[in-house]
């Protein structure tokens, strides 16, 4: 508590007051437990739910249990402090250069043969800020298919499809091909422009129906729509989805609920900066969780781990180990992720018979979904087009509106690229979820909140399926994207040390396209039924660790495979549904 905001040091009398405030305390006074409120927190609040984590799940989770019976009582637990109120692409485009760098962090050890390997060499890390990765992400939604979340128990594909249309409405998912569409009620908000013409507007549909109409032609692909993103506003404007605003204003509502009923205060706590070291446990059960800021108390709460894949399997390797806890010898004993291609083309803008209908800036986004015939491996395109007439002049507005800053055309793409399409594929497959060489594992570090080490190798099945998914995304451009007897064809960009930043014919190298980092982890606590041949999952079809009495998990990590598809919105779908079984 600041003294500017108290009865006795008030405006300038009797004396200044503080003269160095920092945005952390002005939101920990405003939004989070401060230190007074946190000794309270520990020694006399009793809670329903402790949460661990402030990024999607655990948002859905806290939302849906407060939509069933908003007097429950409710803490969340955050390791990092404030960083960004909202989605970095919302904000300045200088932003943009907080993407990776110090806002990603790495709590583990990657093994030797990850880091020398040729192609894999190491796995995005995590945003360790309110609100997690959900200010730093790109917004694609996709549902998957039942078929495409094959090796799932099939009560948790129920629980998906379910829950998809309240996960997607959560998180304002919209198609990329309604984002002008004024009769749309579900996502009322101004649609995006540049100059007269909407930014998503006629390439985005005609681009869309045209690989509808041409997919047949792309080797291994089965299905292709406009891209879901989470970019759809209740307000004014197209933005893409942030947890700092909506859970703060959960918090808000709860706070008003507390005052307008005194005999049953509906607590909402949000503690910021205290990293969860160890859950204590007595007899399978958590007791209290050890931080760093002290000791709390868990009582009779249930313990959500909302925290994102890694560190959640971290803390449970440290806080229940295997001698005494059998029935969690596989945690950790899993991996999957989805390794990438990324390929920049263009082609000219002449070729299309909308081109001279097209406004001075035009974004696309499509979805293209696929499969590798052998190995039953999941791939899918995430494409990115940009018709942008006066580059310079419209970074800002290219900036806020394209659909992935991380895939996108560079300034040096761009430069001499006016009277072309640029089309960005962002190709990702999936990792074998057999592959026994890949697992993230304890290891002697004194460090409880890294004391782990990670080791990814690529087999013989992922190299097949990542041929098959570069070879789906070059045929897409050459035949499907190309108009017919247009007399025109692709250009590649290549960029290496023999030919640096340079348009050609001749398709890129896989050294050229093959990014070495891998993004959307999972599976190193997935979810199965009581018996499965490689022995129990770490956790039952009811979201709860085996073996202990109320610790639950949520988010990637539960996944059986991983798919291609990117898995936020199948998160909140599970994390609403495990709100609704403990409420119920």
């Amino acid at each position: 508590m600041t003294f500017s905001a108290s009865s006795n040091f008030n405006h300038g009398y009797p004396t200044p007051g503080p003269q160095s405030p920092t945005g952390q305390k002005v939101m920990d006074h405003v939004f989070f437990v401060s230190e007074t409120e946190w000794k309270k927190v520990r020694e006399e609040m009793q809670f329903d739910y402790i949460i661990i984590g402030s990024g999607f799940c655990a948002y859905a989770f806290a939302e849906r249990i407060i939509q069933d019976d908003p007097h429950k009582n409710i803490l969340i637990l955050e390791r990092g402090s404030f960083f960004l109120p909202e989605h970095f692409q919302n904000l300045p485009l200088p932003y943009q250069k907080t993407l990776g760098g110090l806002s990603e962090t790495f709590p583990w050890t990657l093994s030797e043969k990850t880091h020398n390997a040729e192609y894999i060499k190491w796995q995005h890390g995590m945003v360790p800020f309110f609100g997690g990765r959900s200010t730093l992400w790109s917004a694609w939604c996709p549902q998957p298919s039942r078929a495409e979340m094959e090796g799932w128990p099939e009560i948790t594909k129920d629980a998906v499809q379910k829950n998809f249309d309240s996960a997607k409405k959560l998180l304002n998912v919209v198609s990329a091909n309604d984002i002008d569409n004024h009769t749309n009620n579900n996502h009322n908000f101004h649609i995006p422009t540049c100059g007269d013409k909407p930014i998503y507007g006629i390439m985005q549909k005609s681009l869309t129906e045209m690989l509808q109409k041409n997919y047949s032609s792309i080797p291994n692909v089965n299905r292709v729509e406009a891209a879901p993103l989470a970019a759809g506003s209740q307000d004014t404007d197209f933005s893409k989805y942030a947890i700092p605003g909506p859970l703060l204003t959960l918090a808000g509502k709860q706070a008003e609920l507390a005052d307008k009923n005194k005999d049953h205060k509906s607590l909402f706590r949000i503690v910021t900066n205290c990293v969860i070291n160890q859950i204590v446990q007595q007899d399978g059960k958590a007791t209290a969780l050890e931080t760093s800021r002290g000791v709390i108390s868990i009582g009779n709460a249930k313990l959500i781990l909302g925290m994102g894949t890694l560190p959640p399997t971290t803390l449970i390797h440290n806080s229940f180990p295997q001698q005494l806890f059998p029935e969690l010898k596989n945690v950790g004993e899993r991996f999957t992720a989805h390794f990438i291609s990324s390929i920049v083309a263009r082609i000219p803008r002449k070729c299309y018979p909308f081109s001279n209908k097209l406004g001075e800036l035009e974004i696309g986004a499509i979805y293209v979904a696929g499969k590798d015939p052998k190995t039953d491996g999941q791939f899918h395109i995430q494409l990115s087009i940009l018709s942008d007439k006066y580059p310079d002049k419209n970074a800002q507005l290219a900036a806020r509106y394209m659909p992935d800053v991380v895939a996108t055309a560079s300034p040096q793409q761009l430069a001499n690229s006016q009277d072309y399409l640029v089309f960005v594929c962002a190709v990702l497959g999936e990792i074998d979820h057999n592959n026994k060489n890949n697992w993230f594992r304890k290891n002697s570090g004194a460090d409880l909140t890294d004391n782990s080490t990670l080791q990814v190798l690529a087999n013989d099945n992922d190299n097949k399926v990542w041929d098959t998914m570069d070879e789906a995304a070059f045929v897409m451009l050459e035949k499907a994207l190309l108009p017919e007897n247009s007399g025109c064809s692709v250009e590649y960009w290549h960029d290496d040390q023999q030919d640096k930043g340079k348009w050609q014919i001749k398709r890129p190298s896989q050294k050229q396209i093959r990014v070495d980092g891998l993004v959307h982890e999972g599976s190193t606590l997935w979810i199965g039924n009581d018996h499965e041949s490689d022995g129990p999952s770490p956790v039952d079809i009811n979201y709860k660790l085996r073996s202990v009495e109320n610790v639950y998990v949520t988010g990637g990590c539960l996944w059986p495979r991983s798919g291609s598809w990117n898995p936020t919105a199948a998160m909140v779908a599970l994390a609403q549904d495990l709100a609704d079984k403990l409420s119920q």
